[in-house]
């Protein structure tokens, strides 16, 4: 099993970039889909991006399509989300996640990061 870590947030302008990292404890990491999550105040928690085992496919929530950019790096059990061209509604804490099993887009997460908040000004 392993353990997600993020990093990267912070506060930002509407129309700014943030690349938030989540490195992943544990050997098997190459074989667990990734996802990013976010939730903000007073909202239910909402998926964002999810990567294949390799990085090869990925999936977006129509929210952030075209804006954010989800990566892997398996050598350094590490990924990644681009945000790019940030809204205020973007505002929220984000959280990175683990998937075991096969299915695709994942439908169920087994380990999940505490999070790291993501600020946009306006």
């Amino acid at each position: 099993q392993v353990q997600p870590v993020e990093s990267g947030g912070g506060l930002v302008q509407a129309g700014g970039s943030l690349r938030l990292s989540c490195a992943a404890s544990g050997r098997t990491f190459s074989s667990y889909r990734m996802g990013w999550f976010r939730q903000a105040p007073g909202k239910e928690r909402e998926f964002v991006a999810a990567i294949s085992w390799s990085g090869g496919t990925t999936y977006y929530a129509d929210s952030v399509k075209g804006r954010f950019t989800i990566s892997r790096d398996n050598a350094k059990n590490t990924v990644y989300l681009q945000m790019n061209s940030l809204k205020p509604e973007d505002t929220a804490v984000y959280y990175c996640a683990a998937a075991a099993g096969s299915s695709w887009p994942p439908q169920r997460f087994d380990s999940w990061g505490q999070g790291t908040q993501v600020t946009v000004s306006s």
